[in-house]
């Protein structure tokens, strides 16, 4: 099993969502972050004030597949996300040992 983390812009979400459901993703787990690459933030302008925002607004996926899907994610996500601009984000993969449904006790493939 791998467990794919993906780093993107936030307007890129439903597009995304859509496409990993098209794919016969199941399960997906969003959460809004915020942070910096090489992107390094930006400067903006209130009230006549400069000031810098360093930390800007992302969206991270988190999703479970088993080997053999994994590639199909991953270039679903990127194919997707991609806008061709700094910032589209990262994708991180890593082995998963094992996965427990709490419910019913599955475990491994079955539990995801």
């Amino acid at each position: 099993m791998k467990k794919i983390e993906a780093i993107i812009k936030p307007f890129k979400l439903d597009e995304v969502k859509d496409e990993l459901n098209k794919a016969g993703i199941q399960g997906i787990t969003v959460s809004e972050v915020k942070g910096f690459g090489r992107q390094k933030g930006h400067t903006e302008l209130y009230r006549g004030a400069e000031y810098v925002v360093d930390f800007l607004p992302k969206v991270k996926l988190e999703i479970i597949v088993t080997d053999d899907l994994a590639e199909k994610v991953i270039n679903t996500i990127m194919n997707t996300a991609k806008t061709g601009r700094i910032g589209d984000g990262k994708i991180f993969v890593q082995n998963i040992e094992d996965a427990i449904r709490i419910r019913t006790g599955e475990r491994g493939k079955d539990a995801i």
